[in-house]
């Protein structure tokens, strides 16, 4: 069984002015990640602008990855669409291409109730014979994973974890302790990159950070620190990823993945990994004084001299 625990970023896509995979970039980029120690990569997530993707270049990003990747470390795939039918259809052509696992969240166009999301999830399980993680993000599927189903896909191995990007706190701290009660039987990743600490006092298994694109290192330092219970650095690396955040909050005018996502990409341009800051359209990418504000935040961390 691979482990999945520890610092798995959500890999942004790197993309030419033309909205092109930018191969070069994404090498680099993957590279640095695996340099600074990361215990996986998910590929195809929010943060890899998966909803804005045509089926073609999902292929083509998944493909590129898993083959600089190379099995140094587990890639975990985002089959991530409307409906089960979809996402199974996404899942087959990832196992094919090489994932460690794949994930994926409710069902979000025809929306139904808990009664059909658990099967959609128990339909994925036995159509696909990979580990399975649910990917909690009511904020775009318009519903919240309850901690009972999730634990009894877990304890009925459906599920071998969650990514929790719900943001909910109190219900992920119930979630890890339930988790534990009935014998850890999930890997619980916290999505929630600004409070990563707390989640690791809850007893997260690791952290889904969309800003680790940016700053890799930084949680991977938190994450052993965690791990031998230096609690101080653990505290002390999450101040400093806050303030790194607010490359996020810092453009004007912009908001949703123009600001998210787009600062992670400005970032990354910044500092050379990615040639270009390109978004997947209809979002323009940040320009001018937002892209100078970006900057400052990066040089008033230290991370750009």
């Amino acid at each position: 069984m691979t482990d999945f625990s520890g610092i798995v970023p959500p890999v942004v896509t790197p993309l030419t002015k033309d909205g092109k995979l930018d191969k070069e970039s994404y090498k680099r980029h993957l590279e640095r990640m695996i340099a600074a120690g990361v215990d996986g990569l998910f590929v195809l997530g929010s943060s890899s602008e998966v909803a804005f993707l045509t089926d073609q270049m999902r292929r083509e990003v998944l493909k590129t990855a898993v083959e600089i990747v190379g099995h140094r470390v587990p890639v975990l795939g985002g089959c991530i669409d409307t409906e089960t039918m979809r996402v199974i259809e996404h899942a087959k052509e990832a196992k094919e291409l090489g994932v460690d696992a794949i994930v994926a969240t409710a069902p979000f166009y025809a929306l139904g109730g808990l009664a059909e999301i658990e099967r959609h999830f128990r339909l994925i399980h036995e159509a696909i014979d990979l580990p399975l993680f649910a990917y909690d993000i009511p904020v775009c599927v318009h519903v919240k994973l309850p901690v009972d189903l999730i634990i009894r896909l877990g304890k009925d191995g459906v599920l071998s974890g969650v990514k929790d990007s719900s943001g909910d706190d109190v219900s992920f701290r119930f979630l890890c302790q339930e988790n534990r009660d009935c014998g850890h039987p999930l890997t619980l990743l916290t999505g929630h990159e600004v409070v990563v600490d707390g989640a690791y006092m809850s007893g997260a298994d690791g952290c889904v950070p969309g800003l680790g694109n940016v700053d890799p290192e930084g949680y991977v330092r938190q994450w052993r620190a965690y791990q031998n219970g230096d609690w101080e650095t653990v505290r002390k690396e999450q101040d400093y990823l806050a303030r790194l955040m607010r490359i996020t909050a810092v453009p004007s005018g912009i908001q949703g993945y123009g600001a998210g996502v787009g600062g992670f990409k400005t970032a990354l341009q910044l500092l050379g990994v990615f040639n270009t800051n390109q978004v997947t359209e209809p979002v323009k990418a940040l320009e001018g004084e937002n892209v100078e504000r970006v900057r400052t935040v990066l040089e008033q961390v230290g991370l750009l001299k």
